[in-house]
């Protein structure tokens, strides 16, 4: 069952879609954890989430993971199928949770409305259903603690 989850092929489309996933959500995990980027850090967010979002605990655990440990994990090749199913599922969440929908498509870039839309989270969920799909790919340590038969 296990070995599933590990294998991937030694593919360099699947290598770029995981590092770009995981190099694009990293600064997002770490401004959750450790308040690095203007973030919050661990306990201002889990404050925000728990206390004025009224988010559950164990929801707002599944929304800080996969955008802190789940960007690691996808830059290193760790765990990818499982790291980027976390990511997409945050990022869906997001998405709908999070009002983006109601802010409609396209991302605040001239900030003349008054949010973000979800143009960022429908690429962020594809790039992981890719990653879901084909693996970690090459220079993974997916592919290195199944060994290299694919």
């Amino acid at each position: 069952m296990f070995e599933r989850l590990f294998r991937t092929e030694d593919d360099v489309v699947s290598l770029m879609l995981r590092v770009a996933l995981g190099i694009v959500m990293f600064p997002h995990g770490v401004q959750m954890v450790l308040g690095w980027f203007g973030g919050y850090g661990l306990a201002g967010t889990w404050g925000y989430m728990t206390g004025q979002a009224h988010i559950p605990a164990i929801f707002a655990a599944l929304a800080i993971a996969p955008e802190f440990a789940g960007s690691l994990g996808l830059i290193v090749g760790l765990l990818g199928r499982v790291a980027a199913f976390g990511v997409g599922v945050a990022m869906a969440v997001a998405a709908f949770v999070g009002g983006h929908v109601g802010n409609g498509f396209f991302m605040n870039w001239t900030g003349h409305q008054v949010g973000e839309g979800f143009e960022f989270h429908i690429l962020a969920v594809a790039l992981a259903l890719a990653v879901v799909i084909r693996g970690s790919g090459a220079l993974s340590l997916d592919r290195l603690l199944i060994g290299r038969e694919g």
